[in-house]
C-alpha cells in the first residue's frame, strides 16, 4: 500500500510562501521515503529541501535548533491527520 503524502499540497504551500529553504520532518517509520519526497519537492519547486533526521515524535516535536538554521518553511509529516 502506497502512502499519500499529499505532496501537491506541500508544493502549493512552498510556492505560496515563496520558501527557498525547506525542512521536512518525518517519523522514523517514514524516513525510508525521504529521498523520494525530497526529489519530488525539489523538482516541482526548485527549493532547497532538507530532511531533519533527528528524532520526531509528532507535530509537537519541533526541534529548537531549527530556528538557528533559518528555514523558510518546516513541513512535519505524521501518521495521522491533525
Amino acid at each position: 500500500m502506497e502512502v499519500d503524502f499529499e505532496l501537491n499540497k506541500i508544493v502549493n504551500a512552498i510556492k505560496k510562501s515563496n520558501a527557498k529553504k525547506v525542512c521536512i520532518q518525518l517519523p522514523d517509520g517514514l524516513k525510508p521515503k525521504a529521498t523520494k519526497i525530497v526529489d519530488i519537492l525539489k523538482k516541482k519547486t526548485n527549493a532547497d529541501v532538507q530532511v531533519w533526521f533527528g528524532s520526531n515524535f509528532g507535530a509537537c516535536d519541533i526541534p529548537s535548533q531549527l530556528s538557528n538554521l533559518k528555514f523558510d518553511l518546516v513541513i512535519n509529516f505524521g501518521h495521522s491527520k491533525i
